[in-house]
């Protein structure tokens, strides 16, 4: 089957406030075979514990994607040049139902595993994660991970419930999802409700580098050290957009202050380059509290440049 390699709809073409209501303007397809990417959306607020609204994630980062172009000036990622890429839709959550709705992410990211694409999700609230990741274990076992976050979401449970967004990587290590000597969190800050809230993850074996870390600096250097450790083995890529202060990112159900900066967020995904990526997600993007649209345009942005940094692009 020859590829389809599909392009965003241009701005010189039809105005970028016309046109497909598509991430990017990409095509929207139900024809997966041939995909190299793909963009789906998750529109999921039912694991919240704040402000909720991560269901308009997805739509609002589509809308506000129409600004992206194809080619990177920065980095020379020319992604539409080799990959084919499309935009899947979303997966048909149950509104009422966490476990019900955790189930049917899962089942529907276990059925993309018999096609050649890696999964770029819009979401939606981190309880998402926790489906994904069954799934991609099934393909390709256990997984290293770069979870950018302001909170480690290792809670054991959340009101007495095991699952939930501040639950996910707890759940991942006791279901055997996770390489953990190969997890990095980055961007962790603020208040817990204990002395030990941060260490449990690093008992497990999880490397963390709190905001505290990242002042000051540039994250060049953080990722080199990460692309060591991880070397060719497969990793997933988890952004919660709190991880990002709210200067840049105030749209988000549980913001804190003295997060990275939308710079350091552009560091640590485009030092993923060269990586084993097999999936990634952008979450905990909030429209309600968005009026500017930054936060969900800086989200938008971090997706196109999660695709940048996928095995096979292609550099002009």
């Amino acid at each position: 089957m020859e590829k389809v390699l599909h392009q965003p709809q241009s701005g010189n073409d039809v105005p970028r406030f016309a046109g497909r209501a598509t991430m990017m303007r990409l095509p929207f397809t139900e024809q997966l075979e041939g995909l190299d990417a793909a963009f789906i959306g998750i529109p999921l607020d039912v694991g919240t514990s704040q402000r909720a609204g991560t269901r308009y994630g997805p739509r609002q980062i589509r809308a506000e994607s129409v600004m992206i172009r194809p080619y990177n000036m920065a980095t020379g990622a020319a992604p539409f040049d080799a990959l084919s890429v499309a935009d899947i839709g979303d997966v048909p959550i149950n509104t009422y139902n966490l476990l019900k709705s955790v189930d049917i992410i899962e089942q529907y990211y276990k059925a993309l595993n018999q096609y050649s694409l890696i999964p770029l999700t819009l979401g939606g609230d981190h309880t998402l994660t926790l489906p994904i990741l069954r799934a991609i274990k099934e393909k390709h076992g256990p997984v290293a991970l770069i979870h950018i976050d302001a909170h480690t979401d290792t809670n054991d449970n959340m009101f007495g419930e095991k699952i939930a967004h501040g639950t996910t990587f707890r759940r991942a290590v006791e279901e055997g999802l996770l390489d953990c000597d190969r997890v990095f969190q980055i961007g962790q800050r603020a208040q817990g409700y204990s002395a030990e809230d941060f260490k449990w993850g690093t008992q497990q074996g999880f490397t963390l580098y709190t905001a505290e870390d990242c002042w000051h600096k540039s994250l060049e250097p953080l990722m080199a050290e990460i692309r060591e450790k991880v070397g060719d083995k497969p990793i997933y890529i988890s952004f919660d957009i709190d991880g990002i202060d709210p200067a840049w990112a105030p749209g988000t159900g549980t913001p804190e202050v003295g997060g990275l900066t939308s710079i350091q967020a552009l560091e640590i995904v485009r030092g993923c380059k060269g990586l084993n990526i097999v999936g990634g997600d952008l979450v905990e993007v909030s429209p309600p509290y968005d009026v500017s649209g930054n936060t969900s345009q800086l989200a938008a942005n971090l997706l196109y440049e999660m695709l940048c940094v996928l095995p096979g692009v292609a550099y002009r």
